[in-house]
């Protein structure tokens, strides 16, 4: 079975609301969220400060599982969160597991 790693990135205005949307759905054993810096030329939605300092502060969550329940996840999460800003990505694992 192949396993992948899905990243989303927000704003952390939106960490809240994303962490009950992740912990509503049933299918997903857990999460992982971590605050992380973007940073980038375009100045568009950053304070002065963030402008200066050349970067933006972010929340990032991981989730790791199946292909077909990544899927499904991404699918229902671009429903409820169209048009929000958040930027996703999807990677396959090599390995995954607990030791």
């Amino acid at each position: 079975m192949s396993q992948y790693l899905l990243t989303i990135i927000t704003l952390p205005s939106m960490q809240d609301d994303l962490i009950d949307w992740l912990l509503e759905q049933e299918s997903l054993s857990g999460f992982s969220t971590a605050e992380i810096y973007g940073h980038g030329a375009r100045h568009t939605g950053m304070s002065l400060l963030e402008q200066v300092t050349g970067r933006q502060k972010r929340t990032q969550f991981t989730v790791h599982a199946e292909e077909a329940l990544i899927n499904a996840v991404l699918e229902k999460l671009k429903l409820d969160f169209s048009g929000s800003g958040l930027h996703y990505m999807v990677t396959p694992l090599l390995h995954a597991g607990e030791i």
